[in-house]
């Protein structure tokens, strides 16, 4: 594998592989502090980003690499017209890895083509987020222990968030999953992702409005905020943001082992009350991110490097 793109470019092998060393960074630290010396990752983020890009750069930096790039299109040669083929290209030059984050679907895949260094995606439009999805699985599993065996709700935007669609298509290719999909009519889950995923892999899945119905049931609860910046109308936006608000009440519904994932950032979908309850793992999330993306770096620079 010498870039990632999909979730769907590791195998089941090769994912139980990145969390094991995951683990290990998260347990002996020095072990890693200089694996990346004098190793360059570009960041080019060509969309918005806090948790990403600043988890990546951390990744790096821990790693004892160092880290250049771009925060917005306008601050790149993007701005003068720049394709992102030539950019691959060009940063190829300066750097031993890119992460990169665009607004167009198929953008990193492109890089990728072009580029003479491993490219990761980190989001391209509301199609990939394969480091989410990995972060998603290494959470799942701190707090789980498996994959094995969970019945798994996700809540809110299931239409346009690319971070559902990917972790739905991870956990398929694992053991007795149940799935419930939670949402308003207008964000379900697309039928292609429910005809080529969940019934050809025959995962039993349920659809419902109601978060109080389908939460005693959970082993994890995936919660996502319904993201403006995917929608053509504002009207339809403010009709639907404020669906599903996760609180203290609806809480006291659910089992005394439910995980509460979040990809963040939230907007109102989670009272901040539901922070201080131990089952609130979106935090945790966050830093398990940033040790995922260590490892990461670690298995394509090793792999560029053959």
């Amino acid at each position: 594998m010498k870039s990632l793109i999909s979730i769907l470019d590791l195998s089941t092998e090769e994912i139980d592989e990145l969390i094991a060393k995951a683990n290990d960074i998260i347990a002996n630290p020095v072990k890693y502090q200089d694996a990346c010396a004098h190793k360059k990752l570009a960041t080019l983020f060509y969309e918005p980003s806090t948790r990403t890009r600043l988890s990546f750069e951390a990744a790096m930096l821990e790693l004892g690499g160092s880290v250049l790039g771009f925060s917005e299109a306008n601050s790149s040669s993007a701005a003068k017209g720049e394709s992102v083929a030539d950019t691959a290209k060009t940063v190829s030059c300066y750097a031993d890895i890119i992460a990169m984050r665009h607004p167009k679907e198929g953008a990193p895949f492109v890089a990728s083509q072009n580029a003479t260094i491993p490219v990761i995606n980190a989001g391209d439009g509301g199609h990939n987020h394969p480091t989410q999805t990995l972060t998603d699985l290494l959470t799942i599993y701190r707090e789980k222990g498996s994959f094995d065996n969970l019945t798994i709700g996700f809540c809110g935007d299931l239409k346009f968030g690319r971070t559902v669609h990917s972790l739905i298509e991870a956990l398929s290719r694992y053991s007795n999953i149940k799935v419930v999909l939670i949402s308003p009519v207008e964000l379900k889950l697309p039928s292609y992702i429910k005809k080529d995923v969940l019934k050809a892999k025959g995962i039993p899945y349920v659809q419902t409005t109601s978060l109080e119905e389908a939460i005693p049931d959970l082993d994890i609860l995936y919660m996502t905020r319904v993201q403006r910046e995917r929608f053509f109308n504002e009207e339809d936006y403010l009709r639907l943001k404020d669906t599903y608000i996760l609180d203290t009440a609806k809480m006291n519904l659910a089992k005394p082992d439910l995980a509460v994932m979040h990809p963040l950032p939230r907007v109102n979908e989670i009272s901040v009350a539901v922070d201080s309850d131990p089952r609130a793992c979106y935090f945790k999330q966050v830093l398990n991110g940033k040790y995922i993306r260590m490892a990461l770096i670690l298995k394509l620079l090793e792999e560029a490097s053959k």
